[in-house]
């Protein structure tokens, strides 16, 4: 269910603002993003899994937390990572 060390350097290598930079929200938003969505392929075969779903709400929140605060801060960097990401329809 958790992402594999290369998968996480390539996230935040494709989304890093500089070089070490893996803090800004881009880079968390990302790897948020590559989480909640190993998890949901989880629930597709164990839908049950409670403990696990507790899990993915909070990092849905947390998602929509950092996306709150980029969107404040910097409303172009919050359009570019959501078309980026492909997170609103």
């Amino acid at each position: 269910m958790s992402i594999t060390a290369e998968r996480k350097e390539a996230l935040i290598k494709d989304n890093a603002r500089a070089d070490g930079d893996t803090g800004s929200p881009e880079v968390q938003v990302a790897i948020l993003t590559e989480r909640i969505t190993n998890l949901t392929e989880h629930f597709k075969t164990h839908a049950k899994d409670n403990h696990s779903r507790r899990g993915l709400l909070m990092l849905v929140n947390k998602r929509r937390s950092l996306l709150d605060y980029l969107k404040r801060k910097d409303a172009d960097r919050y359009s570019a990572l959501i078309a980026k990401l492909g997170l609103r329809k």
